[in-house]
């Protein structure tokens, strides 16, 4: 079995990050406040990404589930997500899209957990794309976040981080850890195997702060996933044999056990096809033992998300 954990799909893109409104405008391009950025391959003329096409794409690399997630960058599309999920519930599992920060979140919350469909919530903190650029005072371990940590916990829901860059406002590597000590119960998902990259391995102390946000998968109840790390080395080219070695070292500091195979598409599709994707989760992976291979394949990700509807509720 392979499981992607870490998708996206959208009706649309109409999001919002600290540059302004993020407006999908056609073939693969949005813009993002004053400027324009690829998102997608030119292959359509409407910058959408439905249940289908992602389905289509898993049949055609031969993945067999996947985690939607949710960002500001894409914009809030909840009902959307949902409906996959109960389309798909042998297929899909999804993350709620809840702003911490803003007005009435407790009852958008409890509005979004009335029905049954998300297993997961999904915070992006990263300055460019989430919420630390739209709140620039944003901390994750606040008292008037309590609330949120204590309802997942208590639901079963799954948390998934996406904490930006080494060495900026989102990398609250204290925060996690203190929300993962005081939230035993609480599964914690670090998106991106916290960045990677060689401009951070250049520099000893931001490659000493992605060293320590590593470690924080030694605690019993956070993971990590991997995906984007391709585009952090974009210019080597498939098969991004460095992408790989960061992969070893994560592996050697906390175990195949607290790593998961996510790709981030279809972001990703601008750096290689999903079936190259998929080919990487295998290459990338084929020096462990069969069964360390298999944890980050799929077997964490059935341990660390929850499979079906009737979850969340």
């Amino acid at each position: 079995m392979i499981i992607d954990v870490h998708a996206h799909i959208y009706p649309e893109i109409r999001g919002l990050v600290g540059a302004g409104p993020v407006i999908g405008l056609s073939y693969g391009r949005a813009k993002v406040g004053d400027k324009e950025i690829p998102v997608l391959p030119p292959l359509n003329e409407k910058v959408t990404h439905t249940p289908e096409m992602l389905i289509t794409h898993m049949d055609w690399a031969g993945v067999d589930r996947a985690v939607l997630l949710q960002g500001s960058f894409y914009g809030e599309c909840n009902d959307y997500v949902r409906s996959a999920v109960r389309r798909y519930p042998d297929r899909l599992t999804g993350a709620a899209y809840i702003d911490p920060w803003a007005q009435g979140r407790r009852e958008k919350f409890e509005a979004i957990f009335s029905e049954p469909g998300f297993s997961a919530v999904k915070l992006e903190c990263s300055e460019p794309c989430g919420f630390t650029g739209i709140y620039p005072d944003a901390k994750i371990d606040t008292s008037e976040n309590a609330w949120l940590w204590d309802e997942m916990e208590r639901r079963g829901l799954t948390l998934v981080l996406d904490l930006g860059d080494v060495g900026t406002r989102s990398y609250q590597t204290d925060d996690v850890r203190a929300i993962a000590e005081r939230y035993p119960k609480l599964k914690i998902v670090i998106a991106h195997m916290a960045q990677p990259r060689p401009v951070i391995e250049s520099d000893p102390a931001k490659w000493r702060l992605w060293e320590r946000h590593i470690d924080l998968g030694l605690l019993p109840n956070v993971w990590f996933d991997t995906a984007s790390v391709p585009a952090y080395v974009a210019e080597e080219g498939y098969p991004f044999p460095t992408a790989e070695k960061y992969l070893r070292m994560a592996i050697e500091r906390i175990g195949a056990s607290k790593i998961m195979w996510g790709t981030d598409i279809p972001g990703l599709l601008v750096f290689a096809t999903y079936s190259q994707l998929r080919r990487l989760a295998e290459l990338h992976t084929e020096f462990l033992p069969a069964d360390q291979q298999a944890l980050i394949l799929a077997g964490n990700a059935l341990q660390v998300f929850s499979w079906g509807l009737e979850v969340g509720s």
